[in-house]
């Protein structure tokens, strides 16, 4: 069974651009405990923007 508070938990990445697109990956909550921001890119757009955690 998965513990309740999950070192790796999987969170979604949200556009920035307002195209609802997503990425969904895991992150390491001891090693980046805020939220994580990635440059990627967004196929609705077709260029790169930044992608940020919701939670």
């Amino acid at each position: 069974m998965a513990k309740a508070q999950d070192v790796r938990p999987i969170i979604k990445l949200r556009s920035t651009a307002g195209t609802g697109y997503t990425y969904v990956t895991r992150k390491n909550r001891r090693n980046n405990p805020d939220r994580l921001v990635l440059k990627k890119y967004d196929p609705v757009v077709r260029k790169h923007v930044e992608f940020r955690e919701e939670r």
